[in-house]
């Protein structure tokens, strides 16, 4: 069985201040995006956050990445 996929507190802003400065995300942010939306307990700032990443990444306006991870 495989185990759940949780989100670490803070996740979802800090994807989205990297993706403002990089203009993409990682492959890792994309599934901790993904676990977001799966997330029952987010908060209100947290669903206007990651609505807008989605809007963004719709509009091409944030790319996603190939490499694992989004730092050094």
């Amino acid at each position: 069985m495989v185990p759940p996929v949780r989100l670490l507190p803070g996740s979802i802003g800090e994807i989205l201040a990297t993706a403002s400065e990089t203009g993409q995300i990682s492959q890792a942010d994309r599934y901790g995006l993904m676990a977001a939306m799966f997330e029952e307990s987010l908060d209100e700032d947290e669903i206007r956050a990651l609505n807008r990443l989605l809007r963004a990444i719709n509009r091409g306006k944030i790319k996603i990445g190939d490499r694992q991870t989004s730092r050094l």
